[in-house]
């Protein structure tokens, strides 16, 4: 694959599956990667949802023949185009549907923790050095060593409030229960090339590179793709219970390009292994900034995120999407010294993982991007004008 491919490197082997829209008949097609085309497989089945219940999706997608095409290379760039001719292209949209879209935070202790030090120094290097080394002492080795729930974590926690850095956020980052929010309504994410919403009121936020899960009704974890969980810091920090408008807003959740679905050539122990990079390049300044994730440093394993997310005390029926959470914050100034990071309108954000591939979008205001109209009723009578309902 060519370095800024979409596509993972080993996509040959993949198993890639995603949605896309055909403006012939107004509304999305679930197909799969094969070679330089991407094929019709609703024959497998018509939703994502519905494929990832059968007992082998990836079976049922081989027993797909030829089928109606779109070429990839086409796709893919028109993907990249917004604007009143991208309607009016085949483009890829988020390769989720029915799912609810569900997000885990605060899911990486070490980076926790060194939020709470540099909150609690306010700039002062001397005083991090010396609080990150009581803490050190607290828990007698490197902070990646604070297992989420575990007892060595609960006494770092205790330690940590006696001496006056407590944050809100380190029961959700090393206590027994995980953050599960819900991030957008089902259908609500956008795709590759598609614009991602910033509220016009927030004046520090940031994009947030992260892995996201594909789980069906029962709990199986059958696939894995990319997500930006564009984060509103301002709004956030305010207080706990704006999270929902921190974090819920028109094209906030951007998924794909494709799921890759397990297989014996990618299974979850890769996705523990993944590795993230960031990339945002400044359309009006010029400016870019570099960022990394490595999975390997979680502290909650991805498998248990799903267990708190759904079982028997909450259930979904078509599934669901599970964002799980990023190491990455942006501490460098973009502009005057001390302001930190915050996006500009026309920034181009890349996350990319070798064997998942890279999503790119741009981002805008929520008020300026594409207005969310294709809901669950347009895709149920989409799905019936095709023949696809049983």
């Amino acid at each position: 694959m060519a370095a800024l491919s979409p596509l993972p490197q080993d996509a040959a082997q993949a198993v890639l599956v995603g949605r896309l829209f055909d403006p012939e008949t107004g509304g999305p097609v679930l197909v799969q990667v094969r070679g330089d085309r991407l094929v019709d497989v609703s024959a497998a089945a018509p939703t994502l949802s519905q494929l990832l219940e059968l007992a082998d999706p990836v079976a049922a997608l081989r027993a797909v023949g030829e089928a109606t095409s779109w070429p990839l290379d086409e796709v893919l760039g028109a993907s990249l185009r917004n604007g009143p001719e991208r309607e009016a292209s085949a483009v890829l949209l988020a390769p989720c549907d029915l799912q609810a879209v569900k997000a885990c935070g605060v899911t990486f202790a070490r980076s926790m923790i060194e939020r709470v030090i540099e909150e609690r120094a306010k700039g002062d290097l001397q005083l991090a050095a010396a609080i990150r080394g009581e803490i050190a002492d607290v828990i007698g080795g490197a902070l990646t060593d604070v297992v989420a729930g575990s007892d060595k974590a609960a006494e770092v926690k205790r330690i940590l409030q006696e001496r006056g850095y407590w944050s809100q956020y380190l029961e959700v980052g090393i206590g027994p229960d995980a953050e599960v929010f819900t991030k957008a309504p089902v259908l609500a994410s956008v795709g590759y090339g598609s614009e991602i919403g910033i509220l016009p009121a927030s004046a520090w936020n940031n994009p947030e590179p992260e892995v996201v899960l594909a789980v069906n009704s029962q709990g199986r974890i059958l696939g894995a793709t990319l997500g930006n969980d564009v984060n509103l810091r301002d709004v956030e920090g305010r207080s706990a219970l704006l999270l929902g408008k921190a974090k819920d807003n028109n094209a906030s959740s951007a998924i794909g390009p494709f799921v890759r679905l397990f297989d014996d050539a990618f299974t979850l122990d890769d996705v523990r292994d993944a590795e993230l990079t960031l990339s945002v390049e400044g359309e009006a300044d010029g400016y870019r900034l570099e960022g990394h994730s490595s999975m390997r440093e979680i502290s909650r394993d991805p498998a248990d995120l799903v267990a708190q997310a759904l079982g028997r005390h909450h259930q979904y029926p078509d599934g669901m999407m599970l964002y799980l959470g990023t190491l990455f914050a942006p501490v460098e100034d973009r502009d005057a010294p001390g302001k930190g990071f915050t996006h500009k309108l026309g920034d181009r954000v890349s996350i990319a993982s070798p064997r998942l591939g890279r999503l790119e979008n741009v981002v805008t205001h929520t008020d300026r991007a594409q207005p969310w109209h294709f809901g669950i009723a347009a895709l149920m009578n989409h799905l019936a004008k095709r023949g696809l309902l049983a």
